[in-house]
């Protein structure tokens, strides 16, 4: 027996080696944690749970039979976050770069099943060199393997992504599905830096085409952008805090000392006064923190998560410091997708409104508003979770029904008294409707004056909305905690559902 433990030690310190000391080495050297380690970091100590740590690899072209490791390039598992269960693999470079062979993708398919049984979330941690090419169309077999369990797994656990290494090729696509995209400084792209210069003669780096700024900032593909290792995966436990195991239950209670009647003085009296509405959701919620998700990408709509009262929030908000807050195609995609994860996994909604409306513009048009805006709307029409609107100050035209108005069956809407809900702002209103009244004035500039302020006064206010019961309230600033904590309290047993469907058709 003695001799079976040593042979099962040896073989387990050897599976622990992955690529070998140098390999690990070198990846140290590159600023990189290894696989285990990373590993180690984000699950709570002592409760990692392996699987299938001696698989190796079943090819036996190109002279691969004789280059086996144990493992084959990926550690999968289970263990705890913040006491919670969650499954996890991640990819180890020091074994032919990570790249994916078949029984790689066997590894990764396996924990992805266990999860959804157990209803638990699955964390990749990606650093992998693409599809292993001495395995042909068993590695691409395995990639869509893989997808299609991302894809099922949708709405029914939450999936994270970490890109702590290379993602090229159709590797990017796993991560593509899943909900949340954290990156290190490492890059993500279909095309490398060699194939665009071979077929457009165009030189690029892999950083120009895909590194963490170009997908945080640009293209929208990642959601967070990180330091380095640890602390990427400092941020996913936080985001884990927030989130549920499953679309069956309800995300964690965190006790807080912080007063639910707290008051605040939030949104400055001065109408022309800009502000920044991250500080008016940090005087709101539980010990000023908010949990920001893609703070780099169309900066004129935030989003992310909070806590009132102890119990997590999903917040919507017009940003009015850029843009002045107006939606464009970039922020619609951004906040639909929002709403529609905090929606399958029984997350309450916030929404902040401060909107002039929709961008104008021939870019916008052309870049399909109409279509991406339409995906914004679709979201919170849809969306069967408690939702809670307070109006800060502009909310025109279309924009005003699509940020969650009590027309998308918004279940508390509150508004301040410097609200102001029409179908325009009064000096464009006044310019259509008073053109020749103004033209024929003696004092055409004190006439348009008189007119806005006119139109502002009857039009421009929340009190025209509250008479028609569009507005539930219209309270003061400095209540605003305690109004939000007590109408979240009332909706906790919310029970709304849509019509049997096998799914909408939501406008891609």
């Amino acid at each position: 027996m003695q001799d079976k433990i040593e042979k099962l030690r040896e073989l387990s310190s050897q599976a622990e080696l992955g690529g070998g000391i140098q390999r690990i080495e070198k990846q140290h050297q590159a600023g990189k944690l290894t696989a285990r380690e990373r590993i180690d970091l984000l699950l709570d100590k002592g409760t990692f749970m392996e699987f299938d740590k001696f698989v190796t690899h079943r090819c036996t072209n190109f002279g691969m039979e004789k280059q086996k490791y144990l493992g084959d390039g990926v550690v999968t598992g289970t263990g705890l976050v913040n006491g919670r269960t969650v499954f996890v693999f991640a990819q180890d470079f020091t074994v032919f770069g990570g790249s994916l062979s078949k029984t790689l993708s066997e590894k990764i398919c396996k924990i992805m099943d266990m999860a959804v049984n157990m209803g638990a979330p699955v964390i990749g941690l990606n650093d992998s060199g693409g599809a292993r090419i001495q395995e042909g169309v068993q590695s691409l077999a395995g990639y869509a393997d893989i997808f299609l369990r991302n894809t099922l797994s949708s709405g029914v656990i939450p999936q994270i992504s970490a890109i702590m290494g290379p993602c090229a090729g159709g590797a990017v696509y796993s991560p593509a599905l899943t909900d949340f995209i954290f990156m290190v400084k490492s890059y993500m792209f279909l095309t490398g830096p060699d194939v665009i210069k071979t077929v457009t003669n165009e030189e690029v780096t892999k950083e120009d085409l895909g590194g963490c700024s170009v997908h945080n900032a640009t293209s929208g593909v990642a959601h967070f952008a990180t330091e380095n290792d640890t602390d990427c995966i400092v941020k996913v436990r936080e985001l884990m805090s927030f989130l549920p195991q499953n679309n069956m239950e309800e995300a964690p209670f965190k006790a807080t000392i912080d007063d639910a009647n707290r008051l605040e003085t939030i949104v400055p009296d001065n109408p022309n006064m800009p502000y920044d509405m991250k500080e008016v959701i940090k005087k709101v919620v539980d010990d000023g923190h908010f949990f920001e998700v893609q703070e780099d990408f169309a900066k004129n709509i935030i989003i992310g998560y909070a806590r009132l009262n102890g119990k997590t929030v999903g917040i919507v908000a017009n940003q009015p410091q850029v843009l002045a807050g107006a939606l464009n195609v970039d922020a619609s995609v951004k906040a639909g997708r929002f709403v529609r994860f905090c929606d399958a996994f029984n997350i309450p909604l916030l929404t902040l409104v401060d909107v002039p409306g929709f961008m104008p513009g021939v870019s916008e048009e052309k870049g399909g508003i109409i279509r991406h805006g339409a995906k914004l709307l679709y979201a919170y029409c849809e969306a069967t979770v408690p939702k809670v609107t307070l109006i800060t100050r502009k909310a025109y035209g279309g924009a005003y029904d699509v940020m969650s108005s009590k027309h998308l069956r918004g279940d508390i809407n509150y508004a301040y008294p410097t609200a102001e809900i029409a179908v325009m702002g009064p000096e464009g209103a006044v310019k259509i409707l008073s053109r020749k009244e103004i033209s024929e004035a003696s004092d055409p500039v004190a006439k348009e004056k008189e007119l806005v302020q006119e139109y502002r006064d009857t039009f421009a206010n929340p009190y025209r909305a509250a008479e028609l019961g569009y507005i539930d309230e219209i309270i003061e600033p400095a209540v605003t905690r305690p109004k939000l904590i007590r109408a979240f309290e009332m909706l906790a047993n919310k029970r709304v559902g849509n019509l049997p469907r096998k799914h909408g058709n939501i406008p891609l």
